[in-house]
């Protein structure tokens, strides 16, 4: 395969549906695309013209049209189109303008149809109606699999190459020019078929063996070789390879079996990178699982400590694979909840065992499984009605300040409204508990409530979940029949308010004013959490995550049908936002913050967060009608 080729299959191999398509897949497509310019402003696909080709944003953007012309999509590079009309009469449904200068790639209907038929992932993706986001993340959901995740997925540059009459010298000075750990050695002609492949200027080279850093030290200069000794007297005539849609599981067996660390990747027979034991090692340890096994063995808070960088190199790896929010949210919220259990198993271990039964429980993101990798602590402590203050409460309060101080250290940081278990008022027995919610559901007003809302997120982490549950249902029981407590709660729910929208640098205001940055946090995730966290308290829910209190919603008649998809799908779009720019900040080695600045918002961002901010905005609208303060006879 050409150079020209190679490129377009690597290329459309990186973006869904393509990336999960074997090689065979991928050659059949590279094989037969057609590649077409289209400058800024024409036409692409005219309504109801003959369409049997599907198309692929190779780079610049694109808009997608309705037929009455009302924008439908703006799409960028990697995105599809056409696909709808290929699955029906082959008649454009949607025309499409070129918005930048733009270059397509035409994969011909055969080839798609073959595509539809070999790969069910691929005629999932375009057959279902759906965002490219809730369907990527599905097929993230498999592709984290070690057995399924393609070993070329770990490969992230060319590797290094020389011939074999090179000295050591020469390939050492190479070596440490890539920052590599191994170089390929290769020579001209073709003695061995498996392992020979043709360069862009048609030269035939076959690959005769590696040279790592290992060997450099025992095979050169422990054996006091010549700088001048070529590579090609060297290398081990053993040559281990993996080919590049083998999964990561296969290329770790291979190596453990053939007790080698670096294994050259293959494109059929041509290397196309190098993978070190060390790749796929790191690509597992990132996972959330290996980090939570890794959190309770450890045996001290400082040791917990040592795992706070681990935790945003997992987030950074979840969001750069695909995940959406509430796999994200789930897997950091479980971390959080890790840490905090056995920060207080080493707490128990330290105090001794409590003198009466507990439960610490957790609020706000936490509590609805929604965290993000900028969070605080919010936490309390449900003491059994056996404790009394004078005998069990230094206990408790040491307990609390040892998990309090501990999660501080992890990267918690310590709650500015003092919502921890430190704080007396928060560390209390059941019945006292159960007043504090009677209380705030039968004389609720708005300023009481502004600081006790987050206790409406409520959930177990450890000990006696049974009082927590407890809680949660005489919520459930009593917030229905409170119209006065659902109205104050929804009176607070309206504090926040998100923007109009983006216009180039500038964040525009509802009354005009503009700003140069926005909290994503504050003026779309959490307003859109409030008023969604009033419908579910109006309906008796007992959910705490947003995503399935809207689901409960749902199956009444609290909101117009389908609103609640539209709630779904802008938190959703929201949470993403909020979440990708804080990955570009780790990324970038800025600490990360809910802070987005307009001109590193794309155009088809900025659009998709105009709309999440006017579902907003209508609903908000909506929920003061909803739930107005009742009248002195409606209180009765």
């Amino acid at each position: 395969m050409d150079v020209e080729l190679l490129e377009i299959r690597q290329h459309m191999g990186q973006f869904p549906p393509f990336d999960g398509l074997s090689d065979e897949l991928l050659d059949a497509i590279a094989e037969q695309v057609e590649v077409s310019y289209f400058k800024t402003g024409s036409d692409i696909l005219a309504l109801n013209d003959t369409l049997d080709e599907l198309c692929y944003i190779r780079s610049g953007a694109v808009e997608v049209y309705r037929r009455q012309g009302e924008l439908y999509n703006r799409l960028g590079e990697g995105d599809i189109f056409g696909h709808f009309s290929l699955l029906r009469n082959h008649k454009v449904r949607f025309p499409a303008k070129a918005i930048e200068d733009t270059l397509i790639y035409f994969i011909p209907d055969a080839v798609f149809q073959r595509l539809c038929e070999e790969d069910d992932d691929f005629a999932d993706f375009v057959e279902l109606e759906r965002p490219r986001l809730e369907t990527a993340a599905e097929q993230q959901k498999k592709s984290n699999d070690m057995m399924v995740t393609r070993i070329r997925k770990l490969v992230t540059r060319y590797p290094v190459m020389v011939e074999a009459t090179t000295s050591v010298q020469q390939a050492a000075r190479q070596i440490i020019d890539a920052q590599a750990s191994a170089v390929l050695v290769i020579k001209e002609g073709s003695d061995n078929p498996r392992y020979s492949f043709q360069d862009s200027e048609g030269q035939i080279w076959q690959m005769c063996g590696i040279l790592t850093d290992s060997d450099f030290r025992t095979r050169v200069v422990a054996e006091g070789l010549s700088p001048s000794t070529p590579v090609g007297e060297v290398i081990s005539e053993r040559l281990i390879t993996v080919q590049s849609d083998a999964s990561v599981y296969e290329a770790m067996l291979t190596m453990l079996r053939s007790n080698v660390h670096h294994l050259p990747v293959l494109y059929r027979q041509r290397p196309v990178g190098v993978v070190h034991l060390s790749d796929i090692i790191r690509y597992e340890t990132h996972s959330g699982l290996y980090l939570v096994s890794n959190i309770f063995n450890q045996s001290s808070a400082q040791g917990l400590a040592k795992l706070a960088p681990d935790v945003r190199a997992a987030f950074v790896r979840m969001v750069q694979e695909g995940a959406n929010s509430q796999m994200v949210g789930s897997a950091l919220s479980t971390i959080g909840r890790s840490f905090t259990r056995r920060l207080l198993e080493l707490a128990e271990d330290t105090l001794g065992p409590p003198p009466v039964p507990y439960c610490f429980m957790v609020n706000g993101s936490m509590a609805r499984n929604e965290q993000s990798i900028v969070t605080d602590q919010d936490n309390a402590l449900i003491l059994s009605d056996d404790f009394v203050a004078e005998e069990h409460d230094e206990y408790f309060h040491a307990l609390a300040a040892f998990v309090s101080d501990g999660l501080a250290a992890c990267g918690y940081t310590y709650c500015k409204g003092d919502v921890m278990a430190t704080n007396r008022q928060w560390r209390q027995p059941l019945a006292v508990w159960k007043r504090y919610f009677q209380d705030w559901m039968a004389n609720p007003t708005p300023e009481k409530l502004l600081h006790s809302s987050i206790f409406f997120d409520l959930d177990s982490v450890y000990g006696e979940d049974l009082f927590v549950e407890t809680l949660q249902d005489l919520i459930a029981q009593t917030a229905p029949k409170s119209p006065l407590f659902l109205a104050a709660m929804a009176r607070n729910a309206l504090n926040r308010t998100p923007p109009l929208g983006f216009f180039r640098t500038i964040v525009m205001e509802k009354d005009g004013k503009h700003n140069n940055s926005i909290n994503l946090k504050r003026r779309g995730t959490a307003p859109m959490v409030d008023l969604i966290r009033v419908h579910a308290l109006a309906c008796g829910s007992k959910a705490q995550s947003s995503f399935q209190r809207l689901d409960d919603i749902s199956k009444t008649q609290l909101l117009a049908t389908g609103v609640s998809d539209k709630l779904s799908y802008a938190l959703e779009f929201l949470c993403m936002s909020r979440i990708r720019h804080q990955m570009i900040d780790l990324q970038e080695e800025r600490e990360p913050d809910n802070n987005i600045e307009p001109e590193n918002v794309e155009d088809s961002e900025r659009h998709t967060l105009k709309d999440a901010f006017q579902v907003l905005s209508n609903a908000q609208k909506f929920l003061k009608f909803r739930y107005p303060v009742p009248t002195q006879r409606q209180r009765r």
